[in-house]
């Protein structure tokens, strides 16, 4: 069992940054993956960001550049640094585990862009 708990979600102008943090409940080495989803009202949840257990990430075409996915092993926490901020990026973001054969969620922090 993995729990998650993200925060720094918040209201933010076009053009500007946040961090989403995502603490885990036990050592994010026995992760297989982590990431970061989202979810934009009437829309369906998509990836944003993924980092494997040796460090590999993939990223959204929509945010490559702007955000950047990493960790600190010691903290078992996982980071969304998003940069660049548009109107199109809010949505709420959830943090994602994924210990074979199970899918861990957090409850989802939001991110409002004005524009």
């Amino acid at each position: 069992q993995v729990q998650l708990v993200e925060s720094g979600g918040g209201l933010v102008q076009a053009g500007g940054s946040l961090r989403l943090s995502c603490a885990a409940s036990r050592n994010i080495f026995s992760i297989n993956a982590m990431g970061w989803y989202r979810q934009a009202p009437g829309k369906q949840r998509e990836l944003v960001a993924r980092m494997d257990s040796i460090g590999s990430t993939n990223y959204a075409d929509s945010v490559k550049g702007r955000f950047t996915i990493s960790r600190d092993n010691a903290k078992n926490t996982v980071y969304l640094q998003m940069n660049s901020l548009k109107p199109e990026d809010t949505a709420v973001y959830y943090c994602n585990a994924w210990k074979v054969p199970n899918t861990y969620w957090g409850q989802g922090t939001q991110v409002t862009v004005s524009s």
